[in-house]
C-alpha cells in the first residue's frame, strides 16, 4: 500500500526558515477549508482585500485561490461560485451544460490552486526552503504562471518553464513575477521537452532548486479533487439539479488535475460519466498518436501521472481549428453581432469573455458528450471554463492574417460548423480493456523515464484504495498549516 503519495516528511530546520520568512513578510496560508468556503477567512485579511486588486502581488490575495471571488478585478471580497449555463442557441443540445468561470482567480486562472496545494505543503513542512532554493514550475502555460505568482506571493524564488509558441500574453506577464522564465522548444504537444529541460535544471543545480511538476503531484489532484469538486456541487445543489440528472462531467486531460473533480462528483452521483478530452490533432488517449495543435493549455503525448484512468469513461478528441473559428466568433464584432440576431442577450453576449481556447475545447467535449448520450432536457453536463479570453488576445490579429476579415460570413459558419455541426466523431467510450491500454501508457513516459516503478504503476491500477487515499490528506496538511500559522504569529 502507498502512503506517501504526498511528503508530509518534517524538516524541522527548514521549516523554522520559512516561519521566520512568513513573520518578516507577514504572510498567512490559507487552509483547504478555507479555498473550500472563503468566507472562513480571518476578518483581518478580508479587511485587507477590500483595499487589494485580484492580480495584485500581495499575500492577501492567497485567500482568493477560490471559485467564490466576486466578479470585480479589485476591492472584492466571496460570494456564490462563479458559474454560467451555456445558452442552448449555442449547443443544440437538449441537455443543460454548466461551466465554472476561472477568470476570477488571481492570474485569471485556475491553475493558480493547484500551485498553491504544491507549495504550501512543502513549505509548512520544510521540504522546501524558501530562503536557499528556488521553485521551479514546468508548464504548458498557465500553471507556471500560477506557480511565480505564487512563490511571489509566499517569498519564494521561482523558475517559470512554458514551451516558446505559447501566448504573448502569458510571457509579457511572467516578466513581472517569475525570477527566471525558460522558453523550451515547440507548442502545446512538447511536454517532454519541458520534461528535459528539468532533468537538466536539476543536473546543473542540484538541492538548489525544487521542481513542483503538476504532471505527477497528487497535490494538484488534491487541490481539485477537494476544492473543484466541492464548487461544482454547490453549483448543482444551488440549481436544485436532481442526482440522476447530474449525467457527465467533461475536462481537458491537461495534468490530470482538473480531472480529479470528476472523481469526487463520481462518489456522489456514481452512475455519471467523465469524459477526458484531447486535441484531435494530437490524439494520444484515442488513438495513441501524437502532433502538435493549437488548444493552448492542455498539454499532450502522455498519460499524466496523477490522471485516474481507471475511472474516465471517455475520450473526447477536438478539432483545434474548430475553437480557433469560436474564439474569433466570440471575440469579434461580427461574432457579437450574429449571436445577437440568434437570440443571445446582452448578458450571455458578455460572458463570451470568460471562454479561452481550452474553455472551448471544453465546451465543445461537453456538447459531444450530451449528445453521445442523447440527453435529455432534465440532464446536465458540467465542465470548466479554465482561463478566459484575455488570455490569447494576441490570437486575434494572427488568425486575421491566416484566415482573413471575420465577417458575417465567418460567424454564419462559425456557428453552423464549428459548433452546431459537432456530432459524435471522434469519441470513444471506453470498456475496462481500453482504460488499461491508456493506463498502461503511463509506463513509457514515467517509468521509462521520470524514475516511477513499475510496481507503483500496477497499484495504480490494481490497489482499490490507491486514489480514494488521497482524499485523507486534506485534514493532515490542514493541520500542518494551521500550526504553520500559530508558529508565524500574526494572526
Amino acid at each position: 500500500m502507498y502512503h506517501n503519495l504526498i511528503n508530509l516528511t518534517m524538516h524541522q530546520e527548514i521549516r523554522e526558515k520559512n516561519v521566520k520568512l512568513c513573520r518578516e513578510k507577514g504572510i498567512v496560508y490559507p487552509t483547504f477549508a478555507q479555498m473550500v468556503d472563503p468566507t472562513k477567512t480571518p476578518k483581518i485579511i478580508q479587511d485587507k482585500l477590500r483595499h487589494t486588486g485580484l492580480w495584485d502581488v500581495d499575500s492577501a490575495n492567497l485567500f482568493r485561490i477560490n471559485w467564490r471571488n466576486e466578479p470585480v478585478e479589485k476591492n472584492g471580497l466571496f460570494g456564490q461560485v462563479n458559474y454560467l449555463e451555456v445558452p442552448r442557441e449555442l449547443t443544440k443540445t437538449k441537455a443543460r451544460i454548466i461551466a465554472l468561470i476561472g477568470k476570477y482567480f488571481p492570474t485569471g486562472a485556475h491553475k493558480v490552486g493547484a500551485t498553491y496545494s504544491c507549495l504550501a505543503p512543502a513549505l509548512v513542512t520544510g521540504n522546501f526552503d524558501a530562503v536557499l532554493q528556488q521553485a521551479v514550475w514546468p508548464s504548458t502555460g498557465n500553471y507556471c504562471r500560477g506557480g511565480a505568482y505564487n512563490s511571489a506571493l509566499l517569498g519564494c524564488k521561482s523558475i517559470a518553464i512554458l514551451p516558446e509558441e505559447m501566448s504573448q500574453e502569458r510571457f509579457n506577464w511572467l516578466k513581472t513575477v517569475a525570477g527566471e522564465i525558460i522558453a523550451t522548444p515547440g507548442c502545446e504537444s512538447n511536454v517532454k521537452e519541458i520534461f528535459d529541460k528539468c532533468h537538466e535544471l536539476d543536473a546543473e543545480r542540484g538541492k538548489h532548486i525544487v521542481i513542483f511538476n503538476q504532471f505527477d503531484q497528487f497535490e494538484n489532484y488534491l487541490w481539485h479533487y477537494t476544492v473543484t469538486g466541492q464548487a461544482i456541487i454547490d453549483v448543482l445543489n444551488k440549481l436544485s439539479i436532481h442526482p440522476e440528472h447530474v449525467r457527465g462531467y467533461a475536462s481537458s486531460t491537461g495534468s490530470g488535475g482538473t480531472l480529479a473533480a470528476g472523481d469526487k462528483l463520481k462518489e456522489l452521483y456514481p452512475h455519471m460519466k467523465i469524459a477526458a478530452c484531447e486535441a484531435l490533432q494530437c490524439p494520444t488517449l484515442l488513438r495513441n498518436g501524437f502532433g502538435g495543435h493549437r488548444i493552448e493549455g492542455i498539454g499532450d503525448k502522455h498519460v499524466p501521472w496523477i490522471h485516474n484512468v481507471k475511472n474516465t469513461d471517455m475520450v473526447v478528441a477536438i478539432d483545434d481549428q474548430d475553437c480557433m473559428d469560436i474564439y474569433r466568433l466570440f471575440n469579434e464584432k461580427a461574432g457579437f453581432d450574429y449571436l445577437s440576431d440568434l437570440g443571445l442577450n446582452d448578458t450571455e453576449i458578455g460572458n463570451l469573455s470568460y471562454y479561452g481556447i481550452s474553455g472551448i475545447g471544453n465546451l465543445l467535449s461537453a456538447i459531444k458528450m450530451a449528445k453521445y448520450y442523447e440527453m435529455d432536457e432534465d440532464d446536465v453536463v458540467v465542465t470548466v471554463l479554465t482561463d478566459s479570453s484575455e488570455m490569447y488576445t494576441s490570437r486575434l490579429p494572427e488568425q486575421t492574417q491566416l484566415q482573413g476579415a471575420f465577417d458575417l460570413r465567418s460567424a454564419v459558419s462559425t456557428v453552423a460548423g464549428a459548433l452546431n455541426h459537432q456530432g459524435i466523431d471522434n469519441m470513444l467510450e471506453l470498456g475496462y480493456y481500453d482504460r488499461l491500454r491508456v493506463h498502461n501508457l503511463k509506463y513509457y513516459t514515467w517509468v521509462e523515464q521520470q524514475g516511477k516503478t513499475y510496481e507503483e504503476l500496477n497499484a495504480q491500477w490494481y490497489q482499490r484504495d490507491y486514489w480514494t487515499q488521497l482524499g485523507s490528506y486534506v485534514e493532515k496538511i490542514d493541520a500542518l498549516i494551521e500550526a504553520f500559522n500559530r508558529d508565524v504569529g500574526l494572526m
